[in-house]
């Protein structure tokens, strides 16, 4: 993590003069400004000794933290000093310069060798830098004046150390080859998640359990819903991060990471500039909303756009919110909500047995991406994604819910801005409303097969044949009588129009339309609301009678506007 990040002031760094390389003696002691937040004792300095020297870092201990340590503690620490310094030398120092550039060097301090410093940190908190120390004290009084990386003294004996270490020099790369050349700042989410992917890069990760990405699968699953770019220093944004890191190295290469960090430009603005050179056809958007379904179904047969290529993460798969209608007669569910920007909401319908309609409005004004996904009772999915209208709303309708279609699943982004996530971003709402309503089954009076010609049937016989084709015929008129259409209201004495919802007239409309057949409102939806199902029905109908409707105002193709001539042509089939 980095702790404080600062621009470059306009006069830029400042060049004092400086007596020679950093402390290089073993066992000499040093002070040093460290960050009471992380700091287990919630200091703001401590004296540190130099406990190891390797070709490019100085390996400092909190002194008070090494003095602590018996003998054989003492023992235990350098032996894995002894390993940590190798692989720093060996492995994540070559590796990630060669990826990503050089962090600074010789830096503020004039010298070629980084310093890291190991002291006790709060649980959970594995390492950070702090941009101040690339400043003089002159500007910055805290400053360290040199490369600084610190790490949790805690984890030194862990497995956990080369991830740590290798994602906080991700940080100090990143200061020389974005903050520095460029006098801007990387968007933290983007900042922290291109170190969190040093980790996977480096092989860390391959060996899953106990590694950095299965802490951070299980940080995402605690929260799954957390704003990929609404940075509050949490678990849960660390997850996020790297989990959408993971999807979009794995589908569009780790250059999205390297070429993006050598751009002016930053966060999402610098991904679509790197995605456009290298001639992708999606942008950030798209892989975002595409990532979203991924780990919910993550299977390549479905889509290789809809899954990881991770072995690791083949099987990482999360849990929507379940919605249950139920099963008998008409339900309805609705729910407000909120969310922000660039953050995943996954909502799953079961239940209910007939047709299925949803009706999902966002908050005016508010961009938002809804895919969706819907399962058939076989187990095969389809991916959708919403339309919106010019008043803020889409539908779903599924003829066949709970037969033939067994869920649907609905993803709703908010996708509004683009940069400055810098502290709490706004909440941008939305709203579902989800109803099912089971299918009556009509059964249908119908006369026996006959046993035999007439002709050679008997008197007796042929009046038992009369009196059951009696039955029959007032079966079917029974039918008729409770098929016919009753409606709420005598006329429409409004106009209507797309938006309304709730609405008396709006349900008599409805009714009228479903009394007009399949051919007309197949969707036979009665619930007040005016949406695009309606409006669709009301296009038809005017069209229909066209030359009643359209013609006498000039109109050739249906509006879905119910004005005055549609209200007539209604008004007048109702009174008959």
């Amino acid at each position: 993590m980095i702790k404080r990040i600062f621009f470059i002031v306009a006069l830029g760094f400042l060049s004092l003069p400086f007596s020679g390389q950093a402390q290089s003696v073993l066992g000499q002691n040093l002070n040093f400004n460290i960050e009471s937040s992380y700091d287990l004792n919630q200091r703001t300095e401590i004296t540190a000794v130099l406990i190891k020297l390797s070709p490019t870092a100085y390996w400092y201990a909190d002194n008070a933290w090494w003095s602590s340590l018996n003998s054989e503690q003492q023992g235990e620490v350098e032996g894995s000093l002894i390993s940590l310094t190798t692989e720093f030398e060996e492995k994540i120092h070559p590796v990630l310069t060669r990826t990503f550039g050089s962090e600074w060097t010789p830096g503020i301090d004039k010298d070629t060798r980084i310093t890291i410093l190991f002291h006790p940190m709060k649980k959970g908190t594995g390492g950070y830098t702090d941009t101040a120390d690339e400043y003089p004290k002159v500007q910055i009084p805290e400053s360290n004046e040199r490369e600084m990386i610190y790490l949790n003294a805690q984890y030194i004996n862990t497995a956990y150390i080369e991830s740590f270490l290798a994602h906080e020099f991700v940080h100090l790369i990143t200061f020389n080859q974005k903050n520095k050349p460029y006098n801007v700042l990387e968007d933290t989410w983007l900042n922290e998640a291109r170190a969190e992917y040093a980790a996977t890069l480096l092989g860390y990760d391959e060996n899953y359990e106990g590694s950095n990405l299965q802490r951070r699968v299980k940080d995402f699953l605690d929260k799954p819903s957390d704003s990929l770019t609404e940075w509050r220093d949490l678990p849960a944004d660390y997850g996020v991060a790297n989990l959408f890191i993971q999807y979009l190295v794995d589908h569009y290469g780790g250059e999205i990471l390297s070429e993006s960090l050598k751009l002016k430009q930053t966060g999402i603005k610098s991904i679509n500039a790197v995605l456009l050179q290298r001639g992708f056809k999606e942008n950030f958007a798209q892989i975002f909303n595409n990532w979203t379904i991924a780990i919910l179904l993550n299977d390549c047969k479905i889509s290789d756009k809809y899954c990881y290529f991770n072995q690791n993460l083949k099987d990482f798969r999360i849990t929507p919110l379940i919605n249950y209608l139920p099963f008998i007669g008409k339900s309805t569910l609705s729910v407000n909500n909120a969310t922000k920007d660039w953050a995943g909401n996954w909502h799953k319908f079961i239940g209910g047995q007939g047709s299925f309609n949803l009706e999902f409005r966002r908050g005016d004004g508010m961009n938002f991406q809804v895919p969706y996904i819907v399962q058939n009772k076989a187990g095969e999915y389809s991916v959708g994604s919403l339309d919106f209208n010019s008043s803020q709303s889409a539908e779903i309708f599924i003829s066949d819910f709970g037969s033939e279609n067994i869920s649907v699943i609905i993803i709703p982004i908010a996708q509004n801005k683009e940069d400055n996530f810098s502290g709490l971003q706004p909440t941008r709402t939305f709203s579902w409303s989800a109803s099912t309503e089971e299918k009556e089954e009509i059964i249908i009076p119908s006369l026996s097969p006959l046993p035999k010609p007439i002709f050679q049937m008997t008197r007796v016989e042929i009046l038992a044949r009369i009196a059951e084709i009696q039955q029959v015929i007032v079966g079917l008129q029974k039918l008729i009588i409770e098929m016919g259409v009753e409606f709420s209201c005598q006329g429409i004495t409004q106009n209507l129009a797309f938006g309304i919802s709730d609405n008396a007239q709006v349900k008599c409309l409805q009714e009228f339309l479903k009394s007009q057949g399949s051919l007309i409102y197949p969707e036979g939806i009665v619930n007040g609301n005016f949406f695009s199902l309606t409006q669709q029905a009301v296009i038809r109908f005017q069209e229909k009678y066209a030359s009643e409707i359209l013609a006498p105002v000039g109109l050739i193709k249906g509006t879905g506007f119910v004005g005055q001539s549609t209200r007539a042509k209604i008004n007048e089939m109702l009174s008959r």
